[in-house]
């Protein structure tokens, strides 16, 4: 019941949405939920009428005679407006409908674009952690699905004005028939509040093998595991995978369901108990001579309808408390602060660089390792100076480009830009400033124009930066063949779409560096998937273009980092060597090693 407090928080939200939406569905319920009891008022006053018309003396049967005297007026009044009332009740339900769907759905858009928003703030180590993973997720889930809780709240308020009307008719009669009902009612509540707690605990428990299962399915049926799903034959394997997973969910969700359907029947008998008893103490005092025909067929059907109210009022508050439980997943990833942030009296990106980028005992290590992923780092990157890192897979050249665009933060020592703290400076000023494709970049499947747009996506509608970009990045040849050119969807989930050779989604993904136009330029093993000649033709562009301009290139071809003006040999997180490429071969044995062993290659 503590999840509750989520409740306050969430109701805010539903307000913001749409205070429009939420104040016509709140007042649609409250009228609507005065008519249940109205409308069973009038039937009583019906049927007391019909009972009064049967007992009156010398009446023909005859309808014309009935008519003609009068006596039908007053019931047939009463007819008519039970029927305008049946009418208006399934025209305010079809509206109530109406507003709750388009509230949710607004609801669930806004939501989940705050989520989007929220994820944008956090820090590149978040989204490394497993645990953040499984709480994403979660959350993504609740933005989506938690409408249901919101329509049970109305539905809920609505049930209590009619609770509340229902009860007031009791009261005059036999209060004690409301404590009666309460008392069977009561161990039904307490039994669905313990079973919605459990289906939360399996749920949460569950969140990882839920996205293993999602992973799964994804996998087994998308075009970008297509080629090699069928070339190692893994289907009976993900099937096989799927089928365990999907039924260790099954038998988990299976044994609670059995467990709640037999004690909610069970108690759920003692309220059924409660109200026939209920119900032959109104028929005994009718046959006493207490209560009217109308009387009883208007508390019976009170006792009846208060009976369901309570039982769904009761059993729904258990629901909304288990359903409250589900936006802690939600709230709980909002209140989640990222580490790296601008401070309130941030530095502007300097314009132009003047000294330079440097490293002062610079080390990062991820959080839960035991080993550096670099350490001792000291070194500068000048003005207008190309830089090249060389070493093996998992010397930390990744890791230190990360650290120079702020996507972490040194764990030990610091990093200065032009003798201030990069820490001092405002960080999307710096990310702005800064352009960095990765080996691992983005195929988006957005237009050819998008695709490049990325690289600085407010300048989305300037086509001849675009343009520009292209021709920088060597893209421009392939967009050309392209049938719609730079309006072409690329890649194969969408039907219009076609897909591009992987040199050829490089060639788009280093034109995004040049879209950006920054002071800093990072390619991260950017022609991998380049043959020789588009490799030099590449770098021999990228070496023309980087001038005024700071760049830093990791590339495992030396026929490539040669061409920078100074490389450094990185191992085991740390800087080995420091040099030209003559330098090198001249001081260091890694480099020098390295050097031979790809050199021979090509003999």
């Amino acid at each position: 019941m503590g999840a509750l407090r989520n409740l306050p928080p969430f109701l805010a939200l539903v307000w913001r949405t749409s205070p429009a939406l939420t104040a016509s569905t709140l007042s649609l319920r409250l009228v609507r939920a005065l008519l249940p009891v109205i409308t069973l008022y009038i039937g009583k006053l019906i049927i007391d009428e019909v009972v009064l018309l049967t007992r009156l003396p010398g009446m023909a049967p005859g309808l014309r005679e009935w008519l003609e005297s009068g006596l039908l007026t007053r019931l047939g009044v009463l007819v008519a407006l039970e029927f305008g009332l049946a009418v208006s009740a399934d025209l305010l339900g079809r509206l109530v409908a109406l507003l709750d769907g388009l509230l949710s759905e607004r609801f669930s858009n806004e939501t989940s674009i705050r989520l989007m928003q929220h994820a944008a703030t956090l820090d590149l180590e978040d989204f490394e952690d497993s645990e953040l993973q499984d709480q994403l997720d979660r959350a993504r889930r609740q933005a989506a699905g938690r409408m249901s809780l919101m329509s049970m709240m109305f539905s809920q308020a609505q049930d209590v004005v009619t609770v509340i009307s229902f009860a007031a008719g009791l009261m005059v009669f036999a209060p004690w028939l409301i404590a009666l009902l309460l008392a069977a009612l009561v161990p039904a509540f307490i039994g669905e509040a313990h079973f919605n707690a459990q289906s939360y605990a399996l749920a949460f428990t569950r969140t990882q093998e839920r996205r293993e299962l999602d992973y799964v399915r994804q996998t087994g049926a998308s075009v970008e595991t297509a080629k090699e799903v069928k070339i190692f034959g893994l289907n009976a394997f993900l099937i096989e995978r799927y089928r365990k997973l999907s039924g260790d969910i099954y038998l988990g969700n299976k044994r609670l369901a059995i467990r709640r359907a037999g004690w909610g029947g069970a108690l759920t008998a003692l309220g059924t108990l409660g109200y026939y008893a209920a119900y032959a103490y109104l028929v005994w005092r009718t046959l006493a001579g207490q209560f009217s025909i109308g009387d009883l067929v208007f508390l019976a059907g009170s006792f009846l309808r208060l009976r369901g109210l309570l039982e769904g009022l009761l059993l729904g508050v258990s629901q909304v408390a288990g359903q409250a439980l589900y936006l802690e997943d939600l709230f709980g990833f909002f209140e989640i602060t990222p580490q790296i942030a601008s401070p309130p009296d941030a530095l502007p990106f300097p314009r132009p660089i003047r000294q330079g980028f440097t490293f002062e005992d610079a080390g990062f290590r991820y959080p839960g390792a035991r080993r550096w992923a670099v350490r001792h780092l000291d070194f500068t990157l000048n003005t207008g100076e190309v830089l090249a890192l060389v070493g093996e897979n998992g010397a930390g050249k990744t890791t230190l480009v990360k650290l120079l665009a702020r996507l972490y933060d040194p764990t030990e020592g610091r990093i200065l830009l032009d003798g201030r703290d990069l820490r001092d400076y405002d960080l999307d000023d710096l990310r702005g400033n800064i352009g960095v494709i990765f080996q691992d970049f983005m195929r988006y499947h957005l237009s050819a124009a998008d695709n490049i747009a990325v690289g600085r996506i407010e300048a989305r509608d300037d086509r001849d930066r675009i343009e520009r970009a292209a021709r920088r990045g060597m893209a421009d040849d392939v967009i050309r063949r392209l049938p719609a050119g730079y309006d072409q969807t690329l890649g194969k989930r969408f039907r219009t779409g076609i897909d591009l050779s992987g040199g050829e989604w490089q060639k788009i993904a280093i034109a995004r560096a040049y879209m950006r136009d920054a002071q800093v330029l990072i390619l991260d093993e950017p022609t991998a998937a380049l043959d020789a000649r588009a490799e030099f033709e590449v770098f021999q562009r990228f070496r023309d273009l980087s001038e005024r301009r700071m760049a830093v290139l990791i590339s495992h071809r030396f026929s490539s980092v040669r061409m920078a003006d100074r490389i450094l040999v990185m191992a085991d997180g740390q800087i080995e060597a420091s040099g030209s490429h003559a330098e090198l071969l001249a001081s260091s044995s890694r480099y020098a090693e390295l050097f031979e062993l790809q050199a021979a290659g090509y003999r």
